[in-house]
């Protein structure tokens, strides 16, 4: 199909515009400008792993800062064409050729397809001193952040009752492990299996609600408990409620759906099939807005993958026109009004 686009004018048109310019984004873009579409990635700016210094089991790109990954990727996508600009999507709605994509500066460009990789959004407990070390030694996923802090003393905020299989993960990584039990009531909520686990790996169960996170010189001391007990911890593990970016999607019926490991929602996500589409014909999605689990390097092959089921969705649309426009062009009745006019009467035989 491969729209001509011009900066200049309202009326921007594209292959695709990718919303949102992560991993999962920036995979798919790469993939359809190796496939000579036009493209454009649309990025707000709001990576999820910002505060992290580095990312991990990426291979050969472990220890990466995820800021140099990211403009290494931009580099590479432009390099084919793909168009990368700075731009906030606050809605989207269908126009006569596929879909028109509003800004929230209050542009818009036009597209056959969408690509939406714009992640979740971590929601953390409101426990004061967490949104302050989130991403250095407040963490979530062991096999992000588990190496760096082996053998130290680490925590577990339980707000759902997962935390104890969280506590039982990070016991790989460390034997100094304590679960701070927090909004949970007590031992008895667990049950006698879960704590029975517990005992048997060494892990220290602490009652109590944690009313604040201690810092020494910008780097987590301490956890400090209601009746004022500060427990000594370097690594604080918690669970943020994981939060689809999805609401500029509801005008096309898109709504995410909620999303459960053992039994507790832990976020939302928008659900796709193994090549990420929608159940909107024309709209792909993929990276954290589809599996909240996901690392850096699953999302960007999830976002290679839909960007090769995107290619050849366009390329099926326009063999389908080519085949019509060829019937229309041999048709009987073409072939008719051709022999009226190049051999008038002696079409007859006369």
């Amino acid at each position: 199909m491969t729209f001509p686009h011009s900066r200049s004018g309202g009326d921007r048109r594209y292959d695709v515009v990718v919303i949102g310019g992560g991993a999962a984004g920036l995979g798919g873009a790469l993939a359809l400008g190796r496939a000579r579409r036009s493209v454009l990635v649309l990025d707000s700016g709001q990576p999820r792993n910002a505060p992290a210094q580095r990312m991990h089991a990426y291979p050969g790109r472990n220890g990466t800062p995820p800021a140099e990954y990211l403009s290494d990727v931009r580099r590479e996508a432009s390099g084919y064409g793909v168009r990368i600009e700075e731009g906030t999507v606050v809605g989207v709605d269908r126009d006569d050729q596929g879909f028109r994509v509003a800004l929230a500066d209050g542009g818009s460009v036009h597209a056959a397809r969408l690509l939406v990789t714009t992640g979740l959004v971590d929601e953390l407990p409101d426990v004061p001193g967490v949104a302050e070390l989130w991403g250095r030694d407040v963490l979530h996923c062991p096999y992000c952040h588990g190496w760096e802090v082996r053998d130290q003393a680490i925590g577990v905020l339980a707000t759902t009752p997962l935390a104890v299989h969280a506590a039982l993960m990070w016991r790989q990584w460390s034997k100094d492990i304590t679960l701070f039990l927090h909004t949970l009531s007590g031992l008895d909520e667990l049950g006698d299996d879960k704590r029975e686990e517990l005992a048997a790996r060494d892990i220290t169960v602490v009652t109590g609600e944690v009313v604040s996170l201690e810092a020494q010189a910008g780097r987590l001391s301490g956890v400090r408990l209601a009746d004022g007990e500060v427990r000594a911890c370097q690594a604080l593990v918690v669970a943020p409620h994981m939060t689809a970016r999805a609401a500029f999607l509801t005008t096309l019926g898109l709504e995410p759906v909620e999303q459960e490991m053992h039994g507790t929602v832990i976020g939302s996500r928008i659900p796709v099939d193994p090549g990420g589409q929608t159940t909107v014909p024309g709209v792909w999605a993929a990276g954290n807005i589809t599996n909240l689990s996901d690392q850096v390097i699953g999302s960007a092959a999830a976002g290679v993958r839909a960007g090769a089921a995107i290619n050849a969705d366009l390329t099926a649309e326009e063999t389908r026109r080519a085949v019509a426009a060829r019937r229309a062009l041999f048709s009987a009745e073409v072939e008719s009004q051709v022999c009226e006019r190049v051999l008038g009467t002696r079409r007859h035989g006369l």
